[in-house]
């Protein structure tokens, strides 16, 4: 049972982390963060179970809060970014370039 929640960790992980490096779009790249984190999250658990203690569990409660407000706070940068660029392209920002 713990083998495969960590297999499916695993795989959730890079499928979030394959997302965030090809994918253009800003918001699908937080949706892959989003599926990254929550990758960590069951790997957390899991080993939480298998070491039966709950400070696995402790941390998912962290990174859930992390993940609000990197949701939070990102879609505020989405949404000002497509007021002034009216793109939510990654390549087409550059806004901290020289």
């Amino acid at each position: 049972m713990i083998e495969e929640a960590v297999a499916l960790s695993g795989i959730l992980f890079a499928i979030g982390a394959i997302g965030a490096l090809v994918r253009r779009n800003v918001i699908v790249v937080l949706m892959c963060i989003e599926l990254m984190l929550n990758a960590v999250n069951l790997a957390l658990v899991a080993f939480s179970r298998l070491w039966a203690d709950a400070t696995g569990q402790v941390f998912v409660m962290m990174v859930i809060v992390v993940a609000a407000a990197e949701v939070a706070v990102g879609l505020g940068i989405v949404i000002a970014l497509f007021r002034n660029r009216e793109s939510v392209n990654v390549e087409e920002v550059s806004l901290l370039k020289w």
